[in-house]
C-alpha cells in the first residue's frame, strides 16, 4: 500500500484557476503527463516556465552552469519576511560568502559530535508516545524541532523560548503559502496574511534574542560548543569576516525551516511507509533494536536497510518538491528557445517518480537501492551542484536515529491512506494517523 499521487488536473484551465490550484497544492496542480515528459512549458502573460525532467538538462542547470541559473525569488518571495537574506534565497557573492561560513559547521566529524543531542531528542520523543492513535506528522514536527534546538542552541523543546519559537513557526507555516501573487505578477507587492505576518515578526524577535544572548556568551568565553557557536565564530576564509547579528538571524531562520520542517516530513512519511509495508518495518526493526541497545554514531553505518528506507522515502516524498531557477540569458533546451528571465523548474517529486527512469515508480521498494543506483540527476532530495544542501549528512543521520528509536519501541498499523500535498514541504493533507502498540517500555528520560 502506498499513498497515491495527487490527482492531477489535465486539460486547459484559466491562468487564475491554475494559480488558485497552485496555491492550494503545488503537486495536484501539475498535469499527469509530467511523470513521462522530458520537458514541459507553461506560459503566463508575464513569464514562461519550463520544467526539465531530462538528466542532461538537470545537470546543466544545477551542476555545470549554476551561475547562469540563479535561484528565482518568484516562489520564495512569500518567505522573505521570515528568512530575510538567508542562504536559501541569496545568489552570487552574497550566497558564496554565506556558504563559506556555514559549510564548515557540517563538515568532517561535526555530525558525530552532535550525535548525542540527536539521540537524546529521540529518547525524549519515544517517552512522549503512548499506545493508541497517533498523528505521526505532529509527533515528527515536535521531535525534529527538539533536535534543532539541542544541536543549534543547546536547548530542549521543553525550554520556554524554544517552545515559543516552535509555536510561532507553526503559525507561520499554516497560514502563509509559498506562492504569493507577487510571484505571478512581478510588480505586485508581497502581501502576507495578518496572522502569518505577526507569526514571522514574533519568530524573528525570538531568534534575535537567542542570537544576542549567544553573542554575549561568546564574548564572555562561556558559549557551549554547538552549531550556533560554530557558525557565529567561523570567519569567511576569503574575507576574514564573521556573520553580523542580522546575518545570523537570517541564517538561524533558514536552519530552523530546513532542519526542522524537512526532517519532520521525512520522518512522518517513513513511518507511514513502514506501517504500510510491514515486511520492511520488520527488517528495519531488526537493525533498530540492535542499534538502540547500544547506540553509537558508528552504529549508523551498520543499518543499510534503514538507510535504504530513508532513500526510498525521499524518492517518493522529497520534502522540497521543486526548485525554481531563472535563466539569465537565452538558452536552447531540446530545440526549444528559452528566453532570459524564464523560470526553470527542477522537480525532485517528478524526477523521483518518472516512468522512464524508475521501475514501478509509485511502489515503495527500498530493495531497489540494493539492485541499481539511479542516475544522480533523477534523485535530488538535497539538490545537487554548488547549492547542494550542506546539512544532507545531518538530515540522514537524524532520520536514521529518530526512525530507529520509534521502530524499536513501537509497532504501527495503518488507519487510513494519507493524501500528499505540498506547501512549504510535502506533507499529508489531513495528517498521518497510525495506530501505535508498545513493544517495550520506553526510557523515561
Amino acid at each position: 500500500m502506498i499513498p497515491p499521487k495527487p490527482v492531477s488536473r489535465s486539460g486547459r484551465v484559466s491562468l487564475w484557476r491554475y494559480w488558485r490550484m497552485f496555491r492550494d497544492d503545488i503537486l495536484s496542480a501539475q498535469p499527469a503527463h509530467l511523470y513521462r515528459a522530458k520537458m514541459a512549458e507553461f506560459r503566463t502573460p508575464f513569464f514562461r516556465s519550463y520544467l526539465v525532467n531530462e538528466p542532461t538538462l538537470v545537470r546543466q542547470v544545477l551542476v555545470e552552469r549554476p551561475e547562469d541559473f540563479p535561484k528565482s525569488e518568484r516562489v520564495t518571495r512569500g518567505l522573505a519576511p521570515l528568512l530575510g537574506q538567508s542562504v536559501f534565497v541569496t545568489n552570487g557573492a552574497t550566497w558564496a560568502h554565506q556558504r563559506r561560513i556555514i559549510d564548515p559547521a557540517f563538515e568532517g566529524g561535526r555530525v558525530k559530535d552532535i550525535f548525542p543531542a540527536m539521540l537524546q531528542a529521540a529518547q525524549a520523543m519515544v517517552a512522549r508516545v503512548s499506545e493508541g492513535e497517533l498523528d505521526v506528522e505532529e509527533m515528527a514536527s515536535h521531535a525534529t524541532a527538539d533536535v534543532i534546538f539541542r544541536t543549534l542552541f543547546s536547548r530542549t523543546i521543553e525550554d520556554e523560548v524554544a517552545r515559543q519559537t516552535y509555536d510561532a513557526f507553526r503559525r507561520f507555516q499554516r497560514t502563509q503559502p509559498v506562492a504569493v501573487g507577487a510571484a505571478l505578477i512581478p510588480w505586485l507587492p508581497v502581501r502576507l496574511k495578518r496572522e502569518a505576518r505577526d507569526a514571522a515578526a514574533r519568530l524573528r524577535d525570538l531568534i534575535t534574542n537567542l542570537v544576542v544572548e549567544r553573542q554575549r556568551l561568546i564574548q564572555a568565553g562561556q558559549a557551549p560548543d554547538d552549531l550556533a557557536t560554530k557558525i557565529m565564530t567561523t570567519p569567511d576564509p576569503e574575507t576574514g569576516e564573521v556573520f553580523s547579528e542580522q546575518e545570523m538571524i537570517d541564517q538561524v531562520a533558514i536552519f530552523f525551516l530546513a532542519g526542522h520542517e524537512t526532517s519532520a516530513s521525512l520522518l512522518g512519511w517513513a513511518l507511514w511507509c513502514l506501517a504500510a509495508a510491514p515486511e520492511w518495518g520488520d527488517r528495519v526493526r531488526d537493525e533498530a533494536t540492535s542499534f538502540m541497545a547500544a547506540p553509537d554514531f558508528s552504529g549508523l553505518s551498520r543499518m543499510p536497510v534503514t538507510r535504504n528506507v530513508l532513500r526510498e522515502t525521499l524518492r517518493l516524498y522529497p520534502p522540497v518538491p521543486m526548485f525554481v531557477r531563472e535563466a539569465t540569458r537565452s538558452e536552447t533546451f531540446r530545440k526549444r528557445d528559452v528566453r532570459a528571465g524564464a523560470q526553470v523548474v527542477i522537480s525532485p517529486w517528478h524526477l523521483g517518480r518518472h516512468e522512464a527512469h524508475w521501475e514501478n515508480p509509485d511502489v515503495f521498494d527500498p530493495g531497489r537501492w540494493e539492485r541499481k543506483k539511479p542516475e544522480r540527476e533523477m534523485y535530488l532530495p538535497f539538490s545537487a551542484g554548488p547549492r547542494v544542501c550542506p546539512g544532507a549528512g545531518f538530515a540522514m543521520a537524524e532520520g536514521a536515529v529518530l526512525l530507529a528509536a520509534m521502530i524499536a519501541a513501537f509497532r504501527m498499523d495503518v488507519l487510513e491512506t494519507p493524501v500528499p500535498v505540498a506547501h512549504l514541504t510535502v506533507r499529508a493533507r489531513d495528517g498521518i494517523r497510525l495506530r501505535v502498540r508498545v513493544l517495550r517500555e520506553p526510557n523515561r528520560t
